[in-house]
């Protein structure tokens, strides 16, 4: 069974045997809702700078909405997953089998969730050497080689940061300053009026 996506000939995944069932890319990278790189891991030399732009430009920024999840630019495919505000892009100059592609992005998001929790660019920011640690426990010259979370927390022990929920923060900001939540917000009075009780003397 043959599939096309948007011109990139793969085998259907429970179908391939064989080399072409490998996956192979060039280079995986991680870019918020501004077209920055948080992430780039390049596994292959055939993928060049010029690609982090190409994906950024003809994708992120593009004038109309992309809604295929794979782009081919300059021979280049773009097999691409897009979480919270974040995009996850694994590239290739190879004819890859796309639907293990998409299987391995996922399982790299399915790992970080493991690890720091939610995809957002401040936990990735916040877990930046632990996320490098992963990928290269993850992937070898290209290939996937490990993604079973059981057996990475065997490798690599150290904890995800995670970024405190709005309650959480609320609540430190109370310990911290003392702050005592006991009038809601957005009351107000017509007159703002003091009253006191006993004699008051000034000299």
């Amino acid at each position: 069974e043959i599939l096309r996506v948007t011109g990139v000939q793969t085998c259907a995944l429970p179908i391939c045997t064989g080399s072409s069932a490998l996956v192979m890319i060039g280079g995986l990278f991680c870019y918020n809702h501004k077209g920055e790189v948080l992430i780039s891991r390049v596994y292959r030399d055939d993928i060049g700078r010029n690609a982090v732009d190409a994906f950024r430009v003809n994708v992120i920024h593009a004038r109309q909405q992309v809604r295929s999840p794979v782009t081919n630019i300059a021979r280049t495919s773009f097999f691409h997953i897009k979480r919270s505000n974040l995009w996850l892009a694994a590239v290739t100059k190879q004819n890859v089998n796309a639907s293990m592609v998409f299987e391995f992005l996922l399982k790299v998001v399915e790992i970080m969730q493991n690890y720091f929790g939610k995809i957002s660019e401040e936990n990735v920011k916040n877990n930046f050497v632990l996320i490098y640690e992963l990928l290269d426990e993850i992937v070898d010259f290209g290939y996937p080689q490990n993604t079973d979370t059981g057996i990475l927390k065997t490798f690599i022990t150290q904890q995800g940061v995670k970024s405190a929920s709005k309650e959480e923060q609320a609540a430190i900001t109370s310990q911290v300053t003392g702050q005592i939540g006991w009038r809601k917000e957005g009351i107000k009075y017509r007159r703002n009026e003091l009253f006191q009780i006993g004699r008051a003397s000034c000299r």
